[in-house]
């Protein structure tokens, strides 16, 4: 059984940083993608960072300078580092888990495994 459990999320102010880490146990392939995705509509999540096991990574525009994803896969975590964060980043954001390589990685229907979400809110 694959389980994804996000922590970290809380409040913070324009320009402030937060960690977000995820715990993720049952995952058994040497190869994956991981990433990180926030609701910005009732049924739409939009992927804002992706990892490969093997260390690429991909970044939503939105973000590109200001979010790190990074993987531990001695430790099953994934984490993503917020910086210079902006009310407009306010929203739940869910731990994917998905096939190495798999399409594009900023579709967030590439992934098979979602966490339950942690919620992030910035204020102005």
């Amino acid at each position: 059984l694959v389980q994804l459990m996000e922590s970290g999320g809380g409040s913070a102010q324009d320009g402030g940083s937060l960690r977000l880490s995820c715990a993720a146990s049952g995952l058994t392939a040497r190869s994956r993608r991981m990433a990180w995705a926030r609701q910005v509509t009732e049924y739409r999540r939009e992927v804002v960072a992706a990892i490969e096991s093997d260390g690429p990574t991909t970044y939503a525009d939105s973000v590109k300078g200001r979010f790190t994803i990074s993987l531990d896969m001695a430790k099953n975590a994934l984490y993503l580092q917020m910086n210079d964060v902006k009310p407009e980043d306010s929203s739940v954001y869910y731990c994917l888990a998905g096939r190495p390589r798999s399409g594009n990685p900023l579709s967030a229907s590439q992934y098979v495994y979602s966490g339950p979400g942690t919620q992030v809110s910035v204020s102005s």
